[in-house]
């Protein structure tokens, strides 16, 4: 909700008017997107670089949709929603579990798109009523800060952050999740691999 309410915020003081919100969050729907959607629309940026980038910031979906429990969905409706409706809030609520009911899966996920648009609607209507706001592109980088912390609360493994910090200085963001997923592959598969690297305390 915090983040739907900047997202508001930041596409009225863009100039766009408030009904863009709900559009947004209905074709798009992809928070990170959503946020840099706004800035390369009024900088101008083409279809191609647009493509482009959007390519490398949502690539994190492939390896969630390796994971995230949509084989127990058996209705086609069902499955190309829970698809399409693939978040970092939805993932980091529903992935841990092993095979979860269909409807809790599906009732999260519409839950969390359904607070996102209604949060995005009254955070636009809120900014064209103010004379102007900025800083609201910051609550995206508090979102994955929040989350980044939270994974780790939940295996307190100190391998994980040193593999994330090394796998970034291979380049750019798509290669460094290849990396980064490869290595969680091979600890997976290779058990031994797994209790070496480990490091809790």
């Amino acid at each position: 909700m915090p983040l739907g309410l900047a997202f508001g915020l930041l596409i009225t003081g863009a100039g766009f008017a408030w009904w863009w919100a709900p559009i947004f969050s209905i074709l798009i729907y992809a928070g990170s997107m959503e946020f840099l959607a706004v800035s390369l629309i009024t900088s101008g940026v083409g279809i191609v670089s647009a493509s482009f980038t959007g390519l490398l910031v949502n690539f994190r979906h492939i390896f969630y949709g390796l994971t995230f429990p949509r084989s127990v969905i058996t209705s086609r409706l069902g499955l190309l929603y829970s698809t399409y409706a693939l978040t970092d809030e939805a993932y980091a609520l529903t992935a841990g579990k092993e095979n979860p009911d269909p409807r809790y899966l599906l009732h999260i996920q519409w839950i969390c798109q359904a607070i996102w648009v209604v949060s995005g609607i009254i955070g636009a209507i809120t900014g064209s009523l103010l004379p102007s706001f900025t800083g609201a592109e910051f609550a995206l980088t508090a979102l994955f800060v929040v989350l980044a912390y939270e994974g780790f609360r939940a295996s307190k493994d100190w391998s994980l952050v040193v593999t994330a910090f090394a796998s970034c200085l291979v380049g750019n963001m798509a290669l460094a999740f290849c990396v980064y997923f490869s290595v969680l592959v091979l600890r997976y598969r290779i058990p031994r691999l797994d209790a070496v690297l480990t490091w809790r305390y």
